[in-house]
């Protein structure tokens, strides 16, 4: 956080601008803005989400998007406290199938230590730090009722409720699946980094023959705690008294949630005529540039998506240079599976507008800078909270965005989005954990003209590569600011 936010106990530069001055009329004025949904953390509650199932079902997938999701769209600190990692760190990566024997005690006394371990600095987290709540993921198989009930027996003190301990179960029946997430995921892992893939297979497997035998799924004995259950990727979704706004949120975003693999590609409308003149918002045309990278998107599209992916989806925003960014790419209609297909349909989303640059959209940087440099001072101080005068904030964009995350997680097939450089830099940071690990990190990611990024999302991250179709240059776009020591921006 900024030292200008924290001075003012989280209120954004922004929002003390807003701050309202008493008059006669008004002697006692609301003086500031309450924050949006992107802000609000859980509300000053806490919230522990336990993981519940056998190995190789996706639970640490889960987790990870969760910490992710709760901490980019809702400003929760959040944080995963994976038993694995601990287990690893105490007593080393290389261990076989049998240490995870219920009937092997050491394997059981060193599997106890580990959980007590990140139990203690779960609640060691929860318990500080209550500015906006905090939201702890315990990454554990919890897959019997002792051990479901020692959590709650261990959290009970610090928590308001039982209701605020959740948990999240991942069942997965569908073998095939279970045979793919474990040589997706776990054959990088470290345990298994100097065995053939087939040796290190079957040891998993064994691993989760041990877990078999005690397992106690969710059920209706469980009905006085809070849980939700999810069968093979969402296909069937159970909730148990999940109450309040953010659980609900918890539970929208899990059902949507599954480990089919999926692109997804992001790219910039072409070069518009604002562009061309430097000036930010808008809804111009295309200029002639924009167009050749109109074409060359379509051809590329043609060629590297819709040959073996002819169920990929189109997303643009309701902007003309959007909607014209993609008018190349052919909508053939066509069948699969018995049923009529239009390839590639185009779904326009209000929520992929750019960010509204209220009183200063259609100026250029250095007309705003020149007719109000107060604004453009506060804006450059803090982005991500800055709310342009009767126009948004990136705040309030990460709050229309949530919608848009739901949908792209429910989505199987590969997803190209066609839309702006602030509202892909969300997209971007939100679907990059690894290497954006902050949301302020947001304003500030360059998103170039004439460029797709491939995304490829997996278990414990996400891969981007970046291919540029044009190589003639684009040109100004209007984008840099004056005097600006980080890269182009909205």
């Amino acid at each position: 956080m900024s030292t200008e936010r924290e001075e003012m106990g989280g209120t954004t530069l922004s929002q003390k601008k807003t701050f309202m001055e008493s008059s006669s009329q008004n002697p006692k004025p609301q003086e500031v803005l309450p924050p949006g949904d992107a802000d609000h953390g859980t509300q000053g509650d806490k919230l522990v989400i336990a993981m519940v199932g056998l190995p190789a079902r996706g639970k640490t997938y889960i987790a990870n998007k969760l910490q992710r999701y709760l901490s980019f769209f809702h400003g929760a600190p959040t944080q995963v406290f994976n038993v694995g990692n601990y287990r690893r760190k105490m007593f080393g990566s290389c261990v076989e199938h049998d240490f995870f024997d219920h009937s092997n005690p050491e394997g059981v006394k060193a599997r106890r230590e580990c959980s007590h371990a990140a139990l203690e600095d779960l609640k060691k987290f929860i318990s500080s730090g209550m500015e906006k709540g905090r939201v702890a993921i315990f990454d554990a198989t919890n897959n019997t009722r002792t051990r479901r009930q020692w959590l709650i027996d261990e959290l009970s003190p610090i928590l308001q409720s039982k209701s605020h301990i959740i948990f999240v179960e991942s069942v997965c029946e569908d073998e095939n699946m279970v045979e793919n997430n474990i040589r997706a995921t776990k054959l990088s892992m470290p345990d298994y980094q100097s065995m053939e893939p087939d040796v290190a297979v079957a040891d998993f497997k064994k691993r989760i023959a041990h877990y078999m035998q005690h397992y106690e799924p969710l059920s209706d004995q469980d009905k006085e705690y809070s849980w939700i259950k999810t069968v093979n990727g969402g296909q069937q979704v159970v909730l148990n008294k999940i109450f309040g706004y953010l659980p609900g949120r918890i539970a929208s975003f899990v059902m949507n949630l599954h480990t089919s693999p999926k692109m997804i590609y992001l790219t910039r409308h072409g070069q518009s005529e604002y562009n061309l003149t430097q000036k930010i918002g808008g809804d111009s045309s295309l200029t002639a540039h924009g167009e050749e990278y109109a074409t060359a998107l379509a051809a590329w599209v043609h060629k590297n998506i819709l040959v073996d992916n002819p169920r990929a989806r189109l997303w643009t925003s309701t902007l003309k240079r959007t909607i014209e960014t993609g008018k190349h790419i052919r909508h053939d209609e066509i069948m699969l599976d018995g049923q009529p297909w239009i390839v590639m349909r185009p779904r326009e989303w209000h929520a992929l507008d750019e960010i509204h640059a209220g009183i200063f959209d259609g100026m250029t940087y250095a007309e705003i800078e020149a007719a109000d440099p107060e604004e453009f001072a506060m804006r450059k101080k803090d982005k991500l909270g800055y709310r342009y005068p009767r126009g948004e904030s990136y705040l309030d964009v990460f709050q229309r965005l949530d919608t848009i995350i739901h949908e792209l997680e429910r989505q199987r097939d590969h997803v190209l989005i066609i839309a702006h450089q602030g509202i892909l830099r969300i997209l971007l940071g939100y679907l990059m954990w690894n290497e954006v690990k902050d949301r302020e990190e947001c304003p500030h990611i360059s998103i170039p003209l004439n460029t797709i990024k491939c995304l490829k999302p997996h278990a414990y991250g996400c891969t981007c590569d970046s291919l540029c179709l044009l190589k003639k240059e684009a040109g100004p776009d209007g984008q840099t600011e004056p005097c600006a020591p980080d890269p182009p921006s909205h």
